[in-house]
């Protein structure tokens, strides 16, 4: 059965993560309530339903537009396996539960964050709204304990931005300043300000990576809300074995 239903949740992220290519490409466009179908970007081509597989008509397509050749960004199936394989782990590591749920959602965040912040380097009001209810129900049937470390946690989320934004007169975003504030509603207290810490580590990995490979100007902006987001995924299901490790590491020093 552990089969089936990795493959199967594997398929819903596939097609959710199509989905959410969609969502952020057309929530900053203001286009997302148009009701005209997916085209090519370049010769404006409708696309047919097989055009649309997730992956699969990428493959098959070389990369490129049927019609007009022009290539078709990789971000397209990347997001769309983020979230099968996402969704997929994540099941097998959890198993029906709501920290599937919970899981589930984090990484829906993070798909679609990785395409509005990556191609407009901005993180949607509309897209943060949308999911604040969803992360509220959801400690609501699975609270922390105790219950108001949700309140802590997204006051830490915001707080510690809004101090770095104040500091640094710019350093970060708003953008990013309202997301920590909402996965604290997740995460709680500790687990926002360790969720920080590695979203922190791995946008100074990535940073560096990018700035050797392509020579990044010093002023050019990174998107950070993706990171942050997987900082909160890694938290939210390793948190009390990284706390655990750093513990013990400090005592034998």
């Amino acid at each position: 059965m552990d089969i089936l239903y990795s493959g199967l949740f594997f398929v819903l992220g596939l097609v959710l993560g199509s989905f959410y290519n969609v969502v952020g490409l057309r929530i900053p466009q203001r286009t997302f309530l148009s009701s005209s179908r997916s085209a090519c970007p370049t010769c404006n081509h409708t696309l047919k339903w097989y055009e649309l597989i997730p992956v699969l008509s990428f493959l098959i397509q070389k990369g490129k537009c049927r019609y007009c050749q022009q290539s078709i960004s990789y971000l397209y199936p990347t997001v769309e396996l983020i979230t099968g394989i996402g969704f997929q782990l994540s099941y097998l590591y959890l198993g029906i539960s709501l920290d599937l749920w919970i899981t589930f959602s984090l990484i829906s965040l993070f798909s679609i964050l990785l395409v509005t912040d990556l191609r407009f380097m901005i993180i949607p009001n509309k897209i943060l709204l949308f999911f604040l209810p969803i992360f509220i129900l959801l400690r609501v049937f699975h609270p922390l304990e105790p219950w108001w470390s949700s309140i802590t946690g997204s006051v830490a989320g915001y707080g510690i931005i809004a101090l770095i934004i104040i500091v640094s007169r710019g350093g970060m975003g708003a953008g990013d300043m309202k997301l920590l504030g909402l996965l604290g509603v997740l995460l709680g207290f500790s687990y926002i300000l360790l969720a920080f810490f590695i979203a922190i580590l791995i946008g100074l990995l990535s940073s560096g990576l990018v700035l050797i490979k392509r020579g990044f100007k010093a002023k050019q902006e990174v998107p950070f809300g993706p990171t942050i987001v997987l900082g909160a995924i890694i938290a939210l299901l390793f948190g009390d074995e990284i706390i655990n490790a750093y513990t013990n590491l400090m005592i034998l020093k």
